[in-house]
């Protein structure tokens, strides 16, 4: 099986269904509504689903759910567009908009962003240093899935979903690595759009919107494809698609870079 380049990394930050029990006090939800809540906002599977066969020091996965923390937020929520539905770096209300925490201290939000957040981002912005330092370019591939019918949260409330979506930034994501990745999904048969229904693509704060060697692009999965969404188990075609993801953004950078990447032995 063909491998990554090793200037690739893999950010996973919406798999775990973890809730520390330490902090299940601040839900104001029951144990019922709270795993329903999870089984809704998870990511499910996405770290096997891309990374199965990638080094672990290539793979950087928040290890709790986004319900506690959400790193793909901005801190601040004077910047951060989801804040205005809840829903910035902590969480104060549910998929539906309804109550999910019980109003915290500026202290107790604070702890969560230091214990969780700050931990994260710093973990990913070493690696991308390291990883510039050695190879003078980084490509960070958001992993990411999406239900296959909208959430009320969701400002995008369109029902025909795509089965992959392609998130880009202007500035951090490569025209011709859009075009590779959009090419390798639409010819594997999946229906491909480009920042639909999610748009965008994370990039380490102290290189966004300033150091181009640092690219970065969001591939979002549907649901449907690989998961019962009413249990988040993987269904039996799982495997397939998984391949599937592997083979087409191993093309995609074959593409991209214009020369063969390392094989590996199966």
């Amino acid at each position: 099986m063909q491998s990554f380049p090793e200037w690739v990394i893999f950010h996973v930050p919406h798999d775990s269904t973890v809730i520390p029990a330490e902090i299940r006090h601040q839900f104001v939800l029951d144990d019922a509504s709270l795993m329903q809540e999870i089984l809704k906002m998870t990511d499910h599977h996405t770290l096997d689903l891309f990374t199965r066969d990638v080094p672990d020091q290539q793979i950087v996965r928040f290890p709790i759910s986004r319900l506690v923390v959400d790193v793909e937020r901005f801190e601040d929520d004077a910047i951060e567009p989801m804040s205005t539905r809840g829903m910035g770096a902590i969480y104060r209300q549910t998929s539906m908009g309804e109550a999910l925490r019980y109003p915290l201290e500026i202290n107790a939000r604070q702890a969560l962003i230091d214990d969780w957040y700050h931990p994260h981002h710093h973990k990913l912005v070493s690696l991308t240093q390291q990883l510039l330092d050695k190879y003078n370019q980084v490509l960070l591939i958001d992993a990411h899935s999406f239900p296959s019918v909208p959430l009320p949260y969701e400002p995008d409330q369109q029902l025909n979903r795509p089965q992959i979506c392609i998130g880009t930034d202007s500035f951090h994501t490569p025209k011709k690595i859009e075009r590779a990745f959009l090419k390798q999904f639409e010819a594997a048969g999946f229906s491909t759009a480009l920042n639909t229904p999610f748009a965008g693509s994370l990039v380490p704060m102290p290189f966004y919107q300033i150091d181009s060697r640092v690219s970065s692009v969001m591939i979002e999965v549907n649901r449907a494809l690989y998961c019962d969404e009413k249990t988040g188990e993987v269904t039996s075609n799982f495997d397939q698609v998984a391949r599937q993801i592997h083979d087409c953004l191993i093309s995609g950078m074959i593409d991209f870079q214009n020369k063969p990447v390392i094989s590996l032995a199966i």
